[in-house]
């Protein structure tokens, strides 16, 4: 099925078609209108220039008058096999749909609402027939079962037109174009934009990001460049006073070989107050009832970071370098850099 873009904003036509594989543009003067375009013929120049096929409006009254302004445009330096000719369902639209072809004008015939009407553009040779289904449907009739009528007749009498499914207002109607067997479905870009969204394959890219990341990068590409230790020797005020500098909510306590012999959080620290007073501060860090804390090499990845979390429930490592202390993640910095949950 042929994907077109309905629009005629230019900057939204540039961007579409940095897509690469779009059919075609089509357009209308409704659209250019609402845009504030004056200059019609240049901006059909201009767009016939950036997009594969351009479908346009030919008007007129009668048949001669729509085949002479189709030629008239031709002149402007339109291609004939780029330049789809828009013409709405009439008999004198019919009968220029037949005078085009025989000079090998390509045709749209649209602002169809009836099998009968799409018959006559068939039986004139129109390229495309093109029902418009959100407007069917604003007035109470059923659209898709028109669509599929059409394509019917079209595979069952083997006329050479494509049915053209417009008037597009969801990603519904493009699925519906898809069921029906319609050869082309035009779609504006707010719409076509949200034809690759689904909120799971959103979910399930994002969790194949993130189990790249804890497969590639290292604990070193997250720790924090402050560093805040304390000896044995050192106080709790030193604790304290070296937590605030940093702006870290924990300091790794380490003995004279710069080995992790514990960890002291601002956590410990409201516990201690609480229990023992604020004359506690004044105690010395190798006086605490200090536990080995679990810590990990720099160089290890992610992954080894986020299972020694799952498994030890902590939500604190230090991290290491041949065993000397030089920095520590966080739960909160896995979930941060990694976006876990």
């Amino acid at each position: 099925m042929e994907l077109y873009l309905d629009s005629a904003d230019i900057k939204e036509i540039k961007e579409a078609f940095q897509l690469g594989f779009l059919a075609g543009l089509t357009t209308t003067p409704t659209f250019m209108h609402r845009h504030g375009i004056t200059d019609i013929d240049g901006t059909v120049i201009g767009l016939s220039k950036i997009v594969p096929v351009l479908q346009i409006e030919a008007l007129g009254s009668t048949a001669e008058e729509i085949v002479a302004e189709a030629r008239r445009q031709h002149k402007l330096g339109l291609k004939k096999n780029k330049t789809v000719f828009k013409i709405p369902i009439s008999l004198e639209g019919v009968k220029a749909c037949k005078m085009l072809k025989d000079e090998d004008f390509l045709v749209n015939i649209h602002l169809v609402y009836t099998l009968q009407q799409a018959y006559m553009a068939m039986a004139a040779g129109a390229d495309y027939v093109c029902p418009l289904v959100g407007r069917l449907q604003d007035q109470g009739q059923d659209a898709l079962w028109l669509i599929e009528q059409c394509v019917n007749a079209v595979n069952y009498y083997g006329y050479k037109t494509k049915i053209m499914f417009s008037s597009v207002r969801s990603v519904e109607h493009v699925r519906n174009a898809l069921n029906a067997g319609a050869h082309t479905v035009t779609v504006p870009w707010k719409v076509l934009k949200q034809l690759t969204e689904n909120h799971f394959t959103a979910l399930g890219t994002k969790e194949f990001f993130d189990h790249t990341r804890l497969m590639t990068k290292k604990v070193n590409d997250i720790i924090s460049p402050v560093n805040p230790v304390v000896t044995r020797d050192e106080s709790i005020h030193d604790c304290l006073v070296k937590m605030t500098v940093g702006g870290c909510g924990a300091v790794t306590i380490v003995n004279e070989n710069q080995e992790p012999i514990g960890v002291f959080t601002d956590g410990d620290l409201r516990r201690m107050i609480e229990k023992e007073g604020s004359g506690s501060i004044s105690k010395k860090a190798g006086d605490l009832d200090l536990k080995k804390p679990y810590s990990i090499e720099g160089s290890a990845l992610l992954y080894e970071a986020s299972a020694m979390f799952r498994e030890t429930q902590v939500d604190t490592i230090i991290v290491t370098e041949h065993g000397k202390a030089i920095g520590m993640i966080d739960i909160q910095d896995l979930l941060l850099v990694n976006g876990l949950s």
